[in-house]
């Protein structure tokens, strides 16, 4: 299995630091995992849901170390370059500016109904 695209989006939600989407074979892709900046610095989390007792359960992730190590370089390696572009275009006064709590919460709320709409197309593009 090779991830054959990361596309990282940058938030401004307390630890959250951007939210991204992994691309596995050009076939299969994993949204809403998150680059939280920890304790002892950024991590990969990966997309999870809250449970009725409160706890919160992964929805998706690596079976084993190796996969998730690969997952994480990948998406951290992506969130740098994001970064540095970010900040480059900050200096030129470049429109692009990062997704605040609200705005994401409504962003994830109307792509979550999309992908329902769209989940029965057996050609749905990737965006």
């Amino acid at each position: 299995m090779e991830i054959t695209r990361v596309v990282v989006r940058l938030v401004d939600m307390n630890k959250v630091q951007a939210i991204a989407s992994v691309t596995f074979d050009e076939e299969f892709v994993v949204h809403n995992l998150r680059i939280v900046e920890g304790d002892k610095g950024l991590f990969v989390a990966m997309p999870s849901r809250k449970l009725p007792n409160g706890e919160y359960r992964d929805v998706a992730h690596p079976i084993n170390t190796e996969t998730r190590e690969r997952i994480q370089n990948a998406v951290l390696e992506e969130y740098k370059q994001v970064k540095e572009g970010a900040k480059e275009s900050s200096s030129s006064k470049s429109s692009a500016k990062p997704v605040s709590d609200k705005e994401e919460k409504e962003e994830s709320g109307s792509a979550d109904k999309e992908e329902k709409e769209e989940s029965g197309s057996a050609d749905k593009e990737e965006e």
